[in-house]
């Protein structure tokens, strides 16, 4: 059987479980610095931050992007990194 493999590194994860991750590793200031977008240095928390990044496509991007490149322990919980492991 020939199986075809999603090549989306983001496959099966959901913008909520990316931000929610990053904020965990980073913390707000930090993925501030990262990312210059006021919903993570005003008043930040998930929730705002999930509304105005599902409207604003290149903040988006760069969140995923930030995901994508930072380097995860396998202790973290990180559905990414869990899913390439095996």
């Amino acid at each position: 059987m020939n199986k075809l493999h999603n090549q989306d590194p983001l496959h099966g994860i959901t913008l909520k479980e990316i931000v929610t991750l990053l904020v965990e590793k980073y913390g707000w200031p930090k993925l501030a610095s990262k990312i210059t977008i006021k919903c993570f240095s005003n008043d930040p928390s998930i929730s705002s931050s999930l509304k105005f990044l599902r409207k604003t496509p290149w903040a988006r991007e760069k969140v995923e992007q930030l995901y994508i490149e930072t380097e995860w322990s396998v202790k973290q919980d990180n559905p990414y990194k869990k899913s390439t492991l095996g």
